[in-house]
């Protein structure tokens, strides 16, 4: 067994539940690499000289095998990768004079907590003498070398990484949160290097993340296309969260290196979509592909709702009852709509009798109150019924034909929405969808997203009432915007 490498640890290809490797490897810096972390007293599990073998992979020309497309790495929280990642870089920045790296994450805190654990590692015994100065800048950190490599930290969220040039190295940490602009920004950097390598590695994305450019990387490499290395750790799709033997599927540094009380801790406070995509690594295949069309809702924005037509309200809570979302949607006689999010409150701390008071105050005014049969707001219904009110409750059959009417309007660019409202953008982003019945109906996925979408569902409900309710007032309607 190689020298520093821990034995009893899976080999990558055994850990890896996809393993994309390029074409024409002939030769691997990775042996520099576990060269002199060896003598250091560093041990690599065998899954993590993989990594270091082929991020470093060569080809005939010396160039690197994944210079086109990068070394890309789809790898659960708690298993180890700045450690893994972290020494190859170190070791080529100690190698290799003038060396100039950039490890850039989305948010300050991650980049200011890699940049500790980087700092640590190059002031270990035998490492520290060759450490020229480590700078702490708000905003951006530094790692110096005697012989002029740097390793520069900083946060995508703060403008960090725009406006160097020469770069060897980029590691995109949090690439689960990289957008288009932010690649754009900085790829030209590494252009005038002569052998540049960009890592991507992360998590897998929200619906929310602008996670289009990791999941592109991700479908590329399952498709086949050479010129990149592709890694992805991740438990079974219907893996049971608390299984112990998934979570070992998942992170091979488990349970090892992570012990069981962290994966435990992240149990009990990460929900159940964030255990699944950051601890266990699986990609909600439904997410990476939006139910709604974000360039046509963006297109459908408007800075005013125009007078004219009958206004109806759909009513919306979560399942956990933690908001609630009142939708309002005034309806044209020529088959147009406009949607907004009337109000949306903390149900934690503001109740549910608000909401009564402020439906009941509007009725007179209304086309249709709206609440889904299944929606925990139908606890507002029999308060609503005292007051007079007359409450839609829609079927499943129906939720349906709503959802339907939303998207079709929203193609044909017959439905507007009111520009600014954050949480029904949040929504409408993170929105997937599910089935209903057996005839290829389907509705909004409550349970598919880490995200709120009760704002969203309220104004499908609200749509739903102005455009299929037949009592009718025609004089022109006030709409509550938002405060």
């Amino acid at each position: 067994m190689t020298r520093g490498t821990n034995p009893s640890t899976p080999a990558l290809s055994e850990a890896a539940r996809h393993l994309a490797i390029p074409t024409g490897i002939v030769s691997t810096g990775f042996g520099k690499v576990r060269t002199i972390t060896g003598r250091l007293g560093i041990r690599f599990d065998r899954w993590q000289e993989g990594i270091g073998r082929l991020m470093l992979a060569k080809r005939a020309d010396g160039t690197y095998a994944a210079g086109v497309g990068g070394v890309v790495m789809s790898i659960c929280r708690q298993t180890g990768k700045t450690f893994t990642v972290g020494n190859n870089v170190v070791v080529l920045c100690l190698t290799q004079p003038g060396m100039k790296v950039i490890w850039t994450a989305h948010r300050t805190r991650t980049s200011s907590e890699t940049f500790k654990s980087m700092t640590a590692l190059v002031q270990r015994p035998g490492l520290a003498r060759h450490c020229r100065a480590v700078r702490r800048a708000n905003g951006q950190e530094e790692i110096g070398f005697v012989n002029g490599s740097r390793i520069l930290f900083g946060a995508r969220e703060q403008g960090f990484g725009r406006g160097f040039d020469a770069v060897d190295m980029i590691i995109f940490d949090e690439a689960q949160i990289l957008s288009e602009k932010a690649l754009d920004d900085m790829i030209p950097t590494a252009n005038a290097a002569r052998n540049p390598l960009i890592v991507f590695m992360g998590t897998p994305p929200r619906p929310v993340d602008p996670g289009e450019v990791f999941s592109q990387k991700r479908e590329q490499a399952l498709k086949g296309e050479d010129d990149m290395v592709y890694i992805e750790f991740s438990a079974d799709r219907d893996a049971d969260t608390t299984d112990r033997g998934q979570w070992a599927k998942a992170n091979p540094s488990y349970p090892s290196r992570t012990k069981p009380a962290a994966m435990l801790r992240m149990l009990k406070n990460l929900g159940e979509d964030s255990f699944r995509r950051e601890a266990l690594g699986i990609w909600d295949e439904q997410a990476s592909m939006r139910a709604i069309d974000q360039t046509s809702w963006d297109e459908s924005t408007v800075d005013s709702r125009l007078p004219g037509g009958w206004v109806a309200i759909g009513v919306d809570m979560p399942p956990d009852r933690s908001s609630l979302a009142i939708g309002a949607c005034m309806a044209y006689p020529d088959g147009s709509a406009h949607i907004e999010l009337a109000r949306f409150r903390d149900s934690r701390r503001a109740g549910t009798r608000w909401a009564v008071d402020w439906i009941a105050d509007r009725w007179p005014r209304l086309q249709a109150v709206v609440i889904d049969a299944q929606s925990p707001a139908t606890v507002l219904v029999p308060e609503l019924k005292q007051r007079g009110v007359n409450v839609t409750l829609t079927s499943a059959t129906m939720m349906g034909q709503a959802v339907g009417r939303f998207q079709d309007m929203l193609r044909d660019h017959t439905l507007r929405h009111l520009k600014g409202q954050t949480p029904l953008d949040m929504a409408v982003a993170g929105a997937t969808i599910r089935n209903i019945g057996h005839e290829g109906a389907y509705g909004w996925n409550k349970l598919g997203s880490d995200v709120d979408i009760s704002p969203l569902v309220a104004v499908t409900l609200a749509l739903h009432g102005a455009m299929t309710n037949p009592r009718r007032d025609t004089r022109t309607q006030r709409m509550i915007r938002l405060p």
